[in-house]
């Protein structure tokens, strides 16, 4: 099993998207709001609440 590298979510075999970019990196998305975020938007998981990432200071 894989996790959301924007939202830390588990993906389960079958599901999400998987993202390979023009460097080579892999990246995988449970849902369209986690790849729209990360790539069109170019947000910080860090800063939004409904991330795994999002750190409580």
């Amino acid at each position: 099993m894989s996790k959301c590298s924007f939202c830390n979510k588990t993906l389960e075999p079958g599901t999400g998207t998987m993202y390979v970019s023009k460097v080579g990196k892999i990246l995988y998305f449970c849902s369209s709001k986690c790849r729209k975020n990360s790539i069109k938007l170019g947000r910080n998981p860090v800063k939004l609440k409904w991330t795994g990432f999002y750190n409580k200071e």
